[in-house]
């Protein structure tokens, strides 16, 4: 479809300016939504103007989502498998610019000029989200630029993630391209080799923007004890021990990550050191209380998200106050504490500010070492600081 033989919708007058500025985003309210405009499928692809009938670009639209407009280009342009190879392709380069092996996000969604799109790499193995519905509509061109730039011999799509509701769509997770008979996805990390399941495990199956500080942990891990609280499939712990620490105990609620764990430890010869639990973590944390000889080196909590949405966000933060309180006690003096907090809704002061407080009402004081956020195969939009989701801290505590 090309941009005479798109759907045109205009922006009502004084609300172009963030558009025109380069904004991805244009909300319900900013658009003249008249009967026509509404009768759009969800996710069809639109020309976007200003009031006067200047072209601001070219999106997906939705009529029942509050960001009705995904811009994907500011330009004319015709949105197609060659325009998404292109992208795919200045996405590829990026990360091969950043990273020497094939794992990584390869597509961070609007940073990397894919609104709602989501890909995760594991060699020749992908893993796409889907989380708008213009998204989902694109996806038939999206497999075929795939399968041009990478020839992927698998694509898995997992779209499950709760914010396709909000776009009206439902959950599915499929094998979408491809065959996994030769084998599972694998990624490689820190030394170690891991198989994942994609299609049964959790999210997009890795969580790689935490690479980062993986690596620093496993700088600090020879010779150490280690707790690895909410250690899902066990990259903090494995590449720890791989690293050479002493031991590693990992602790998470979900049956399915624990036994991917054992497996992993098994599959690197790790398993001397690196054993594995299901428990839920506040409940370990307290009854370790009462365990004097559980005192690590290193203490590493991870936890899910606390603050799904702004009504979670005093709870929500306190309950991070409440981990640092937990936790701190079973650092060894001198040792590290790692924590970290993937809530968007969270401000990095708050989150720094109630970890703080754990700390001292745990009769601990410390030194933040290293605090940073997500990888660079995670960018983020110089108009969206809010999708800098991930905040993290490593700690020596005295």
């Amino acid at each position: 479809m090309t941009i005479n033989t798109l759907p045109v919708l205009r922006v009502k007058p004084r609300e172009e300016r963030r558009a025109r500025g380069g904004h991805p985003w244009v909300y319900s309210n900013e658009i003249a939504l008249d009967a026509d405009a509404k009768a759009i499928a969800p996710g069809s692809l639109v020309r976007l103007d200003d009031a006067q009938g200047a072209l601001l670009g070219i999106g997906t639209f939705n009529p029942h989502s509050l960001i009705a407009a995904r811009l994907l280009s500011h330009e004319a342009a015709t949105i197609d498998a060659s325009f998404l190879s292109r992208r795919l392709q200045a996405a590829l380069r990026l990360r091969e610019r950043c990273f020497t092996l094939p794992y990584y996000r390869l597509v961070h969604a609007e940073a990397d000029g894919l609104p709602g799109v989501v890909i995760d790499r594991y060699g020749d193995v992908l893993c796409i989200q889907c989380n708008t519905a213009g998204a989902e509509r694109l996806l038939p061109d999206l497999l075929a630029a795939l399968e041009q730039v990478l020839k992927p011999r698998a694509v898995v799509l997992r779209n499950d993630s709760p914010v396709r509701a909000l776009e009206g769509l439902q959950p599915e997770i499929r094998l979408a391209a491809g065959s996994l008979d030769d084998g599972p996805a694998v990624v490689e990390e820190g030394g170690v080799r891991i198989a994942l399941d994609l299609l049964e495990g959790q999210k997009t199956g890795w969580y790689f923007d935490l690479a980062g500080a993986r690596a620093l942990i496993a700088a600090q891990a020879k010779g150490e004890e280690m707790l690895d609280l909410y250690c899902n499939s066990g990259a903090f712990a494995l590449t720890a021990a791989k690293a050479g620490a002493k031991s590693v105990r990992g602790i998470d609620r979900s049956e399915l990550a624990i036994a991917q764990a054992v497996q992993g430890a098994k599959d690197n010869d790790l398993n001397r050191i690196a054993k594995f639990e299901k428990a839920e973590a506040f409940p370990a944390l307290e009854q370790l209380q009462g365990d004097k000889a559980a005192r690590f080196g290193i203490v590493v909590t991870d936890p899910p998200n606390f603050v799904k949405s702004r009504k979670d966000l005093g709870p929500g933060a306190k309950a991070y106050r409440k981990l640092a309180k937990l936790a701190a006690p079973l650092v060894k003096p001198g040792g590290l504490w790692f924590v970290a907090c993937c809530a968007h809704l969270l401000p990095g002061e708050l989150f720094a500010k109630e970890t703080a407080i754990g700390i001292s009402q745990a009769g601990r004081s410390g030194r933040v070492l290293y605090s940073g956020g997500a990888g660079p195969d995670h960018p983020v939009h110089p108009h969206l600081p809010e999708s800098a989701y991930l905040k993290w801290q490593i700690l020596q505590l005295d």
